[in-house]
Order: C-alpha cells, then structure tokens, then sequence
C-alpha cells in the first residue's frame, strides 16, 4: 500500500493531465454518428420500399434505426432531401436538378431499373409510339417513372393526350391494368418488383419491347440500353420468348452532405451486401457502380470504391470502428502532451522515495557534529537517547522493496554514529558525571 501511495503521490500530476487530455480530446473529437435516420423509401409494395426494408433491418443490426417516409417515389424523394426532411433516399437516375447537386451527394448507383411497359395482350399496340391513342398509366405526380415516361414521349414527339398520361402507379397500376381499366401502365422498377414479376408472368399483358434502346440511351445520358434475355423470368415456361430489348435508369443511393461519415460507411457496406450479388439483368460484382450517377460521389464512397472497407471497419464492429475512427486522430497530441510527462515520471518517483530516506541524514549529521564536540557524558547521552528515538522513527519509514537496502543502510549510519558518540572521550577539565 505504501508503495501505491508513493506512486500515486509521485504520478498523479500525469494521471490528472492524462484525464484532462481525454476529457478535451472528447469535446473536440468529431461527434458521434446518429443513432436514427430517416429513409425516403416510396410507395408501400414497390422494389424502393422493399429495398428500403432490407436497409433498414442491415442498420437495425447495427445499433443504427431507419424510419422509413413513404413518399410518390424518386422526385418527392428528392425534394425530402434538399428540404433536409430525409436523410438517405433511392433515387432514379436522370432526375437530379442543379439545386440538388449543390445540396446532395450520392454513395453510388446501385441497380438498373428498366421502364417496363405493359399492355393489355388484346391491344393492337405494336411500340412505344402507339401509346399515345390508348388509356395509359404513367406513374402519379412526384414519381420517377412519370418524369420519365414524359421525357420519352417528348423524343417520339407528337401529341400525347391527357389519357395517355393517367396517374395510376406501382401495384395501383399493375392491378387496373390487369382489371383493364386502363389498356397500358408504365413501371420504372427493378426486375425483383412483385408487380413486375406479376405481369411478366400473366396471359393477359404483354411486354412493350424498345428496338431503338441503344438509341435512346444515347440520347438521355440517365439511361441505359439493357436486355431482357429469352426465358431468364422462367426457363421452363420460356418466359418471356424472345430477348426484349429495353431502357433502363439506375437506381441510386443519395445522401445529405451533412449526414455523418460513419453512416455513409455503413450504408455502403449494406448496398454491397444487397445490390453486389447482381440480377437477371446485371451481372453479380458490377454493382454498386460509383460511376452510374448524376449526383457527385461522397469522398467516403470514393474512398471505399478505391481502397475497400478501412481497416478498422474490417476488423472491429460498426461502433468500436467509428470511435476508433473519430479518436485516433486526437491520440498523437496527446502522446506528444504525455511522452516527456512519463520520462520524467520515473526519476520524480525515485526522488521522492529516497528523500523519504535522506532527509534523516540531516539529523544524523547534526547529531554527530555534537557527538564530536567532545560533550559531556550527560551530553552523549542526550545524543544517544536522540539517536535511539531518530532510529525508532525510521523503523516506521515504509518503502518499496526495491529501495530496502538504502533504508538499512540509514539504520546502520545511525548505528555507527551511535558508536562513534559513545567512544568519543570527554574533555579533559570536564566535570565528572554526577559531581
């Protein structure tokens, strides 16, 4: 115990600046990512909200919760990003404004999400340019698939009606179409859509194939030209029977510039685990793409598609890495602070615990100096009984174990000093003891 007090009393200088350092550290360490988000996700039942879904039970693992906002799709999406009311959303390539790349950056493209059109299977509708004279679904207000289905109408040219351009989307429209309350609906969604597979599967609707793709995506730079391959639905029911040629956006993953790096990571590394094993329409490894998006790309996610997960994401969890991330930027001042603090430290230490032993040499000597001045026999015994006490209090002197020896030999320095008093003769002319 003595030796912890001795440590304690000798340290305590560097524990108090070492805790002092931390406590600072801590206030200027860069803030703790947030343990909610909210996710601008669409309609209920489309491919956005079911991805959406599986986002938020990856982050949920994670300690991270999503709220998901149900919006009309990709441009409500978006405008609950620049107005700072979401925090992440999927977005349809093409739709970005200049506003929201000065507002909003993008962690990379994750799908292509051809537009699918249908028509009934009764329909004399041969191509897209037929459209115009048929009661056509071409999303609700807000939605990507809208915005989309107008561009291309505007590269057909022509006039297109008020009942080419009705308002029902997602499974709203699949069903009317199926019901035949309207004779074609549009869908820009990825292959996985349960309304797509849906049609893709019925008797009763046909897919709208697109022979100038290529031509199109020259055109539009948000699209792509894709193929759906012959039987690739359904091998056994050679679904569909012929490849179809189509257009296809790309789904991204958007993020607000200020949201915390550390949840980028995260969102990432869960668009890896989703979108990385590819589909019947892309190839397994090709996504997610930095390269397929009109947003500009956030320097985590360029970090990621150059270098991979960092180190500590690859060895820790999500929250001992994004500590570690945040404070080891703070460790070398405070190493610096702290590196002369503890050289210094152990010769301090060693002071104080020989002074704790060295300081009785000054009574020592004192008592010797009188023991030589030839005293007189009452005198030697003052000095012999001030001697006995001097050594009685050093045997109450507690040290390390390490420092034992120069503790005994103080003992044997007053032992000697002892000696040298009690064989010192008194002067000649002094009075005998007792006279």
């Amino acid at each position: 115990m003595a030796g912890l007090r001795d440590f304690l009393k000798v340290y305590w200088p560097l524990i108090a600046v070492a805790l002092i350092g931390l406590i600072v550290a801590f206030m200027f360490m860069d803030p703790a990512p947030p343990k909610k988000i909210r996710f601008a996700s669409g309609a209920p039942g489309g491919a956005y909200h079911a991805y959406a879904e599986r986002y938020q039970r990856l982050l949920a693992d994670e300690g991270v919760e999503v709220v998901l906002l149900d919006t009309a799709g990709s441009v409500e999406n978006l405008r609950l990003l620049a107005d700072g009311e979401a925090d992440v959303g999927l977005i349809q390539g093409g739709l970005a404004t200049d506003r929201d790349r000065e507002l909003l950056q993008s962690l990379g493209g994750l799908f292509p999400e051809p537009l699918w059109v249908f028509v009934r299977a009764d329909s004399p509708v041969q191509a897209f340019e037929d459209l115009r004279t048929v009661r056509f679904a071409i999303g609700g207000q807000g939605s990507g698939t809208r915005t989309l289905t107008l561009e291309l109408q505007g590269e057909f040219g022509g006039s297109w009606p008020a009942s080419a351009q009705m308002t029902p989307s997602g499974t709203a429209a699949a069903d009317a179409l199926l019901a035949g309350e309207v004779d074609a609906a549009a869908f820009a969604a990825s292959l996985e859509a349960p309304y797509v597979e849906k049609l893709l599967r019925s008797a009763d609707v046909r897919l709208i194939p697109f022979p100038r793709a290529a031509a199109l995506a020259r055109r539009q730079k948000a699209l792509s030209a894709v193929t759906l391959l012959r039987g690739v639905v359904d091998i056994g029911k050679d679904i569909p029977s012929a490849d179809v040629p189509l257009v296809a956006p790309v789904a991204q993953l958007v993020v607000s510039k200020d949201l915390h790096p550390a949840i980028q990571a995260l969102l990432i590394d869960s668009a890896v685990a989703i979108h990385g094993d590819g589909s019947l329409i892309s190839e397994a490894g090709s996504w997610p793409d930095p390269d397929a998006t009109d947003l500009p790309l956030t320097s985590q996610a360029r970090r990621f598609y150059q270098n991979g997960p960092s180190f500590l994401r690859r060895y820790f969890s999500f929250g001992w890495a994004n500590f570690l991330d945040r404070a080891w930027v703070l460790a070398i001042p405070l190493l610096t602070l702290l590196f002369p603090l503890v050289r210094a430290a152990p010769p301090i230490y060693r002071w104080r615990v020989r002074r704790k032993i060295y300081v009785w040499y000054k009574d020592i000597r004192e008592l010797e100096q009188r023991g030589r001045s030839k005293p007189t026999a009452e005198e030697r015994k003052e000095i012999l009984a001030e001697l006995e006490d001097l050594q009685e209090e050093i045997g109450t002197v507690e040290v390390p174990l390490s420092y034992t020896d120069d503790l005994y030999r103080l003992r044997s320095h007053v032992e000697f000093v002892k000696q040298l008093v009690m064989n010192t003769k008194a002067p000649v002319n002094a009075p005998a003891v007792g006279v």
